[in-house]
């Protein structure tokens, strides 16, 4: 029996040892329980449906359904968890690909055994998890696709904006910038649930899926720009 203030976590990766390895990884942290692992994407959707974990640290490449169709499949359904994806291959391909497929989060497989913890507890508490220049590609990618010179923002989007008050735009520009929840909090000196119940609604108004999009959003609306 799991207590409540654990992170369930769901390993899916097609190498045996790797897997191990995390599980020892992410178990040498209080706190933090793995329930199931999954060698393939469908294991893995399975796995999910039966254990309802926080967080599932997804593979790309696995044979059958890899880990980007999981993640779509995952991220469909009802109360779905936190997915961090978990990969060698640091390429745009595979970075925007995840994103779009609803991913929370983005790590290496290089990364340090901290970086994993760390990354498995920040997805978990709702928050986006993209290093500094994975942040970039991003916003270069976002703000490539709109051209300089082009019009506005569509009424609808303008709508949006307009909708959010001035503690919720503010918030959005901090979002913009990277800032966690709990950055955020600091900054606006104000409490944590406070910062996530307006994220909540900042994301509602725009009508976007998660804090990533919103940031996308905020960059390609001129809410952030780049530098600031």
């Amino acid at each position: 029996m799991v207590a409540d203030d654990v992170i369930r976590v769901v390993l899916a990766d097609d190498q045996d040892l790797v897997r191990a390895g995390f599980r020892v990884i992410l178990e040498s942290e209080p706190g933090v329980q793995v329930v199931a692992e999954a060698a393939d994407g469908a294991a893995a959707v399975a796995a999910v449906a039966a254990h309802r974990p926080d967080v599932i640290c997804l593979d790309v490449q696995m044979p059958g359904v890899d880990g980007l169709e999981a993640a779509r499949r995952i991220t469909a359904g009802d109360h779905p968890p936190a997915v961090l994806v978990l990969t060698t291959f640091d390429t745009d391909e595979y970075l925007f690909d995840a994103l779009a497929a609803g991913a929370s989060g983005f790590l290496l497989k290089n990364a340090s055994p901290e970086k994993l913890i760390e990354a498995v507890r920040t997805v978990a508490g709702g928050d986006a998890l993209l290093a500094p220049d994975v942040t970039r590609r991003v916003i270069s990618r976002a703000t490539t696709a709109t051209s300089p010179g082009v019009s506005g923002p569509a009424p609808a989007q303008v709508g949006a904006l307009s909708g959010l008050t001035e503690r919720e735009t503010e918030v959005l520009r901090l979002l913009g910038r990277g800032l966690s929840n709990a950055e955020i909090a600091g900054t606006l000196f104000v409490g944590e649930a406070t910062v996530k119940t307006h994220v909540s609604n900042v994301l509602q108004k725009l009508g976007v899926r998660d804090r990533i999009q919103a940031v996308v959003w905020a960059y390609e609306h001129g809410v952030v720009r780049s530098g600031e």
